[in-house]
């Protein structure tokens, strides 16, 4: 087993020492004088915590790593490490990460007797003397079998309830046509008979069957992200261009404007989703500013280091604080007098899209102020 891969560490497995070698024989005088310092700290650890020389012996384990190998910790000091994995069943590394001077990874360990196979990460970090010269590596060992088991179990209650989603919204489909299409015929066959309240009753179920299509077009959207994204360099001008001539008749019935960015970075994103992004924050601020003085809706992007944030800012009547929060949750639709009730699903999705590209959504707004709708997308 090679807890440093491919790295600049030594290989643990390299050692010329035999199974049964000393544990003090050949000790570098230097980390000698490191293991008493080492051992009481942690002796008492609830992690497994080893520390190896430059050849890959094992020079001191504490009981938790010694109950994670299933031997004492004196049968494994001075053996090499690969030594120590060969004694299960076998052990699957895969390739670590460098954070600095730090190296992580995880592997596998499979029991001799048939028991269930337990997933193993790993920290570990250069141990130097006083001179600040390495003479090996402190290692930190944490079963993760079980965090895992449960990341797995609501990975597969997450997708179930996507499909439950899928298939539900499917179903709903074929009745409400049927709605619909019955309510126009029978507006256009019988509406002279059905009188001025007849007429409006019959509205009213036509109005109440679009939104209905509506939540359903937008919940199979929601269902839909994460599966098939391809995240590519993507010019952010052709979607808003796009949005903005698709949008054009709402902005001029609302008399309000939209100012798009002159020179946006590319942004590394699927298309699709940032088309999703980008469409239900300004048809959210179009449906929400309420009436004022000269409507606008600016979208700006600006990046750092880490970070491309895409903004929607209007100049409408703001939100309560109270409400950022809750504004991102499934259904949750703040009514709003003069404006379009929406789903309650549009904000969930550009959440959803934020966090399965690794960034995030929030809201910035004061009552009468305005609303920022920021989204936070990596660079890389």
């Amino acid at each position: 087993m090679d807890f440093a891969g491919p790295t600049a560490l030594p290989r643990l497995e390299a050692t010329d020492a035999g199974a049964g070698a000393d544990p003090d024989s050949g000790l570098a005088t230097g980390l000698a004088g490191r293991l008493a310092a080492v051992a009481a700290v942690f002796d008492g650890s609830p992690e497994a915590v080893g520390v190896v020389d430059g050849a890959g012996h094992l020079r001191y384990a504490n009981p938790p790593f010694g109950l994670l190998f299933g031997h004492p910790p004196a049968a494994l000091v001075g053996r090499p490490v690969a030594e120590c994995a060969r004694k299960l069943a076998g052990a699957k590394t895969q390739p670590c990460e460098s954070a600095g001077a730090v190296l992580r990874g995880h592997f596998e360990l499979h029991p001799q007797q048939g028991g269930e196979p337990r997933w193993v990460s790993w920290s570990a970090s250069p141990l130097r003397d006083e001179a600040g010269v390495g003479v090996g590596a402190v290692v930190f060992l944490r079963d993760d079998t079980d965090r895992r088991r449960d990341e797995q179990q609501w990975s597969r209650r997450h997708e179930e309830l996507e499909q439950t989603i899928r298939a539900v919204a499917h179903d709903l489909r074929s009745p409400l046509v049927s709605v619909l299409g019955f309510s126009r015929l029978l507006r256009d066959d019988f509406g002279g008979l059905l009188g001025e309240r007849g007429t409006h009753y019959l509205e009213r179920i036509s109005e109440a069957g679009r939104t209905m299509e509506t939540l359903i077009r937008e919940l199979l959207d929601f269902a839909r992200i994460g599966h098939g994204e391809q995240r590519v360099l993507v010019d952010p001008r052709s979607v808003l261009e796009q949005l903005k001539g698709e949008l054009k008749p709402r902005f001029d019935a609302a008399g309000a404007s939209l100012e798009l960015p002159a020179e946006p970075p590319l942004l590394l994103c699927d298309r699709t989703r940032l088309y999703q992004i980008f469409s239900n924050l300004i048809g959210n601020a179009l449906d929400h500013m309420g009436p004022c003085e000269r409507p606008q809706v600016w979208v700006e992007i600006g990046e750092d280091e880490r970070w491309h944030v895409l903004v929607v800012r209007d100049n409408g009547r703001g939100i309560d604080p109270s409400q950022h929060r809750r504004i991102f949750e499934m259904f949750h639709s703040v009514p709003r007098e003069g404006g379009r009730k929406g789903t309650g699903i549009g904000l969930a999705i550009v959440q959803k899209i934020a966090e399965l590209h690794g960034g995030r959504a929030w809201v910035e707004s004061t009552p009468s102020a305005g609303a920022a709708f920021h989204v936070a997308l990596p660079r890389r």
